[in-house]
């Protein structure tokens, strides 16, 4: 059973990876309230359907740290996974990760790590970029620091609408009249292994209601 719920997952993604050797993953207790997606489920669709990551035992310990670094800040159950789907678009959860060298006069990496981050966050956030948990608790810690401000600035009510709008906020340079409305790029990664988890859910209650054997 476990078997067919990861082969659900991936047909409904649309992101079935082969050649792939997963024996070192145990699938996680299945949860069927097909209205609440769990970090066990999302651990899966980040393992395996990052389209920028392959699954392997490394990526798979960095997405475990990014989960429960998460879950210290309470986030409301749309946005669960944000972490994850930051990580996996900016580096493919690769903390060595290089890049924007093309805005460095020297020709050096900018963008380093996890969450690709500039020299600021090290200034800021007194933290080595190249670390996973200190990098990860940065990233969220200033997210949530732009709560109160989003807020007043847009008049945004509805918490979930709030955590995106400061999400986009924090990752993107200031802009007058603020982000109302905007969102991450990648928080469409986000979305889709939501509604990749609640259809193999559906898929799977639906079945078992037929009684078809599955």
């Amino acid at each position: 059973m476990a078997s067919a719920t990861i082969s659900l997952i991936f047909l409904a993604s649309g992101l079935l990876y082969t050649g792939t050797n997963y024996s070192g993953f145990v699938k996680p207790i299945k949860n069927t309230n097909t209205s609440v997606v769990s970090y066990d489920e999302l651990h899966d669709e980040a393992l395996f359907n990052c389209p920028f990551a392959r699954a392997t035992a490394d990526n798979e310990a960095i997405i475990s740290m990014l989960i429960d670094v998460e879950k210290k800040f309470n986030l409301p159950k749309q946005l669960r996974g944000m972490l994850l789907a930051a990580a996996c678009h900016e580096s493919g959860y690769n903390p060595k990760a290089a890049g924007d060298h093309k805005f460095s006069k020297k020709k050096k990496a900018m963008a380093i790590g996890l969450f690709q981050m500039w020299p600021w966050w090290e200034r800021h956030y007194k933290i080595d970029r190249t670390s996973p948990e200190q990098s990860a608790t940065a990233y969220m810690s200033h997210v949530k620091s732009k709560l109160g401000k989003v807020k007043r600035q847009c008049g945004i009510n509805k918490l979930d609408r709030l955590w995106v709008t400061a999400w986009a906020t924090a990752i993107r340079a200031p802009k007058p009249g603020g982000r109302c409305g905007e969102q991450p790029k990648f928080y469409r990664i986000l979305k889709r292994w939501h509604a990749s988890i609640k259809i193999a859910k559906e898929l799977e209650n639906s079945c078992k209601d037929d009684m078809c054997g599955c």
